[in-house]
């Protein structure tokens, strides 16, 4: 079944960078469009690791989450692949002009989802 981008307004405002732009109307609705896949993923990857993410305190499960998304390289690319898949040639032409900036953006938004559905983990 394919899934529709959903609309996000009040991200797109005046005199915000390109960067920026590109973040908030072409980013941001695919990773909420693609959030509970990511919450699988991150499910699963907490099995491959043998963690036990329900006996540990909340600020230890923000640091876990953050961890995984910094130094897991393959669960990283997992994540990004999922993303960048969703992109429209013209996007990922955009995105192609500065990756690593986007990437990063990325990797930052997904953290921040996961660690405020922490219950839902």
């Amino acid at each position: 079944m394919a899934k529709e981008r959903p609309e996000l307004p009040g991200l797109i405002k005046p005199n915000i960078t390109p960067i920026e732009e590109f973040q908030n109307s072409v980013i941001r609705p695919i990773i909420k469009m693609q959030h509970e896949l990511i919450i699988a993923f991150f499910k699963q990857n907490l099995v491959k690791r043998k963690v036990d993410f329900s006996s540990i305190k909340v600020e230890k499960k923000k640091s876990t989450i953050k961890n995984a998304l910094q130094k897991d390289i393959s669960f990283k690319k997992l994540l990004l692949g999922s993303i960048l898949g969703h992109f429209s040639l013209d996007e990922y032409t955009v995105y192609l002009g500065n990756s690593s900036e986007y990437n990063r953006r990325i990797i930052n938004i997904i953290t921040k989802r996961l660690q405020d559905s922490i219950p839902e983990l």
